[in-house]
This record gives structure tokens, sequence and C-alpha cells, in this order.
């Protein structure tokens, strides 16, 4: 999958140095867009179960950081890489 060939805005996902480490989060929460993509689209959790499990977020956030992913998704696969246990224990 290629990147976009314009510009597409996600309103739902924002990133600040300060949290998560700058890796993008779902707008006004902590919770990081990484997460996310692993509890749906890694251990096959639907966006209303999440949602559920996570009152926090909205099923609009939940497909727009899903979306960002796809727009992104090599640079957050490398990220989900960097942060297994196994390459936190290889840290320590």
């Amino acid at each position: 999958m290629g990147s976009p060939t314009h510009r597409v805005d996600h309103p739902y996902v924002s990133r600040r140095p300060d949290m998560a480490g700058g890796s993008p989060v779902v707008a006004g929460t902590k919770f990081p867009v990484r997460s996310l993509v692993q509890y749906v689209l890694k251990q096959g959790m639907s966006p209303e179960e999440l949602v559920r499990e996570f009152p926090q977020l909205s099923l609009p956030a939940v497909y727009d950081a899903l979306s960002y992913y796809y727009d992104h998704q090599a640079e957050l696969e490398a990220e989900m890489e960097d942060n297994t246990e196994a390459r936190w224990r290889e840290e320590m």
C-alpha cells in the first residue's frame, strides 16, 4: 500500500511530543493509535467492542484512527515492532 497522493486530514488523531512519546493518539485521549490497531486489526476486536471496552473512544475516532494507520502503515508497523515486550527486554 503506497502513500496517499494528497494530504488526508485525520481530525480524530493528534501528535504531541509530551504524550505517548510523540506517537499518534486518538485526539482528546492518551490512547495510542498503535494500541487501537493492535486490538482491532491484530487481535480481531470489532470497533464496537473497542468502544464498549474503552468508553473514552468513539466509533468515528476509531475509524479515523484506522484510516490514519492505513495512510501511515509503514511508520506505525515499525513503531509497533519497536514497542513489543521482547524489544523492551532486549534493551534491559
